[in-house]
């Protein structure tokens, strides 16, 4: 009994150490980026400090004094990200929804290609999609980076594996024999069910879209009215202060908070539903 212990207390030890380890390669970039916010140039090329500085008001006063409006490309980047979230979410949910509950002719086929698509890069179809909205006139606007977030087949892939799984046949079929119609049946049922895996996916779809560089340079690369943050902090390092390293360190801080945000507000219902699932008979 001695020995087991000594092995269990050993494993335990060695997990807190690997865990611990993992915390600091994530912990210690960010905590760099916030302290370095708030220092000036000068302080920043001396070397890292483990204490903020003073210089946070100077840094957005210079960021402010070029020109470069934060809470637009704020604004602009919100607007895209919730949008194309909430539809990525609810339609691939939707269509995996149709994949496990219905049998139809070419099912696996369709399934197939879903996977497929997976594995098509971005950089494969861009040039294709920019002359497609260039032809039907939809380029410096939104929609085209909203829109096609209701095609996502990471999130279709995504929620039928968590279907299978999640998702209790018996539940449906009663659900009918009630008289429920297709769509109150999955709204009512299958979308509660499915409530953490759609927080695990909306926390991706919110960073993907809040990070995302390339699309928005392609499509409203005409219009600064309507750039997102990305587009912003991107100017900000190629323009007349790209030396000044306490302002670019600023602007990446205000891009990283909203996602901290998502992630602590959306994190619990991933637990708890994990919860609710290690207890389900």
């Amino acid at each position: 009994m001695d020995t087991y212990k000594l092995k269990n207390n050993i494993y335990k030890t060695l997990a807190y150490i690997f865990l611990i380890t993992l915390f600091l390669i994530t912990f210690v970039p960010i905590y760099m980026l916030l302290i370095n916010a708030t220092r000036s140039t000068e302080q920043i090329n001396t070397g890292f400090s483990i204490l903020p500085g003073t210089n946070l008001l100077e840094n957005w006063r210079i960021i402010q004094g070029f020109g470069i409006n934060i809470p637009l490309g704020f604004r602009n980047s919100a607007i895209i990200a919730v949008s194309s979230t909430v539809l990525s979410v609810y339609f691939s949910l939707l269509t995996a929804y149709a994949l496990v509950v219905y049998d139809f002719k070419f099912k696996r086929l369709f399934y197939g290609f879903v996977i497929a698509m997976t594995l098509v890069p971005l950089q494969l179809y861009l040039i294709g999609f920019f002359q497609y909205m260039h032809a039907i006139g939809l380029l410096n606007t939104m929609w085209p980076l909203i829109i096609p977030a209701i095609a996502s087949p990471a999130g279709v892939f995504f929620f039928k594996q968590y279907l299978d799984a999640a998702l209790v046949p018996e539940l449906i079929q009663a659900a009918r024999i009630d008289g429920a119609s297709e769509f109150t049946i999955f709204n009512k049922i299958a979308l509660p069910l499915a409530r953490p895996g759609a927080f695990t996916q909306a926390i991706f779809g919110f960073v993907a879209a809040w990070n995302s560089f390339m699309p928005p340079l392609f499509i409203i690369q005409g219009n600064q009215d309507l750039h997102t943050l990305p587009l912003i902090m991107q100017r900000l390092q190629a323009g007349q202060f790209r030396n000044d390293f306490g302002a670019i360190y600023l602007g990446m801080a205000i891009t990283l908070v909203p996602i901290i945000i998502v992630y602590a507000v959306l994190s619990k219902y991933i637990v708890n539903g994990i919860s609710l699932g290690s207890v389900k008979e």
